[in-house]
């Protein structure tokens, strides 16, 4: 049994590759791994590593007809979650923008955890709890907040900023991800009113100039949410388990060894831990959901398992006032960051210290 619990994609991918005949250049097998001399670099290196085990090693080979298939059937599974969430106006281009979300994931990566010498993690997840509580306060989308975050850890590593205006770097982040993703902003002088008027108007609209400079006005990014949320939906995931992994996906924002995995793999990880988390009992069809959910997925178990050691510790040293668990501890979230499984984790994991 793989100790991930994704199932082995490979037969999937060597499918898919046959029938479609894909050329090395292809945007498709640039997607899940496809290609046996695919080097992404960088921060997924491990990206490319064998793939885990089979986890229901009678699953596919169970179901015959399945396995002629899988192509079709995991492009129409595809399309039909992005289609229910709302994520396409067109069914037509489905396939198109999931083979997009896919490649603009890998167009921005951060090869290490490394931040500036001033700047400590344990200074990082402070800041980035204040920024999700700024979020909730505003009611701005999640994509928001997963951009916000991506554009402090980029801007954490290109731009020179001193101790002093690392709050003011972060409300920053979260405003120009608000342009970008929502229809109402607020003004910025409320925008300053809750950093307490630490800092002027003309100081953050200058910062803003500054972030939007050093990263070149490049704002893609493809939130590992959306990535959860389409697994989630192809694997017939219950509505409990989809809150746990949103819960455990958020937690990796706090984290910093995170920031070096791509979003696919953080929602993979997620939706796996949480799935082991509640251990609610397989159907047969869900088992078969699963195996096609995780043929997306890309990288090692190595890598797999990495993150949710990570994730499985944050979530058992979670403490109440931390904002993600706020969140997650209403009734609307199920009450999922409250879950007593999520203490018992980390010695199901065995996570490394």
């Amino acid at each position: 049994m793989a100790r991930t619990g994704f199932c082995d994609s490979k037969p999937l991918l060597d499918l898919h590759m046959k029938e479609r005949r894909l050329s090395a250049q292809t945007t498709e097998g640039v997607i899940m791994g496809f290609h046996e001399d695919n080097r992404m670099g960088s921060a997924a290196d491990e990206c490319v590593a064998a793939p885990p085990a089979l986890l229901y090693p009678h699953s596919l080979q169970g179901l015959p007809s399945l396995q002629t298939l899988v192509p079709s059937l995991l492009r129409h599974e595809v399309e039909t979650a992005l289609e229910k969430l709302s994520l396409i106006w067109d069914r037509p281009y489905a396939w198109d923008m999931f083979l997009d979300m896919m490649r603009t994931q890998t167009q921005t990566p951060l090869s290490n955890a490394d931040l500036p010498h001033y700047f400590t993690n344990a200074a990082r997840a402070i800041l980035v709890d204040w920024i999700i509580q700024v979020h909730e306060l505003m009611q701005f989308q999640e994509e928001t907040l997963y951009l916000a975050i991506h554009l402090l850890n980029r801007s954490l590593r290109q731009l020179k900023v001193s101790t002093a205006n690392l709050q003011l770097l972060g409300m920053v982040c979260l405003f120009i991800a608000a342009k970008k993703e929502e229809s109402l902003l607020p003004e910025v002088s409320g925008l300053c009113s809750l950093m307490d008027h630490a800092y002027a108007k003309h100081q953050l609209l200058r910062m803003e100039r500054k972030v939007l400079c050093t990263l070149k006005f490049d704002l893609s990014h493809c939130p590992a949410l959306h990535f959860l949320l389409i697994f989630a939906s192809v694997a017939r995931c219950s509505a409990m388990v989809v809150w746990m992994a949103r819960y455990l996906l958020e937690l990796s924002l706090l984290e910093g060894q995170c920031v070096v995995f791509l979003p696919v793999q953080l929602a993979g990880a997620a939706l796996c831990l949480a799935r082991r988390v509640l251990q609610e009992p397989p159907t047969p069809e869900g088992e078969a959901a699963w195996c096609l959910a995780s043929s997306i997925h890309v990288g090692s178990e190595t890598a797999l398992l990495r993150i949710m050691q990570i994730l499985a510790s944050a979530a058992a040293e979670a403490h109440e006032t931390c904002a993600t668990f706020i969140k997650f501890s209403s009734p609307e979230t199920m009450h999922v960051s409250r879950h007593p499984g999520l203490k018992n984790t980390v010695a199901l994991l065995g996570v490394c210290s």
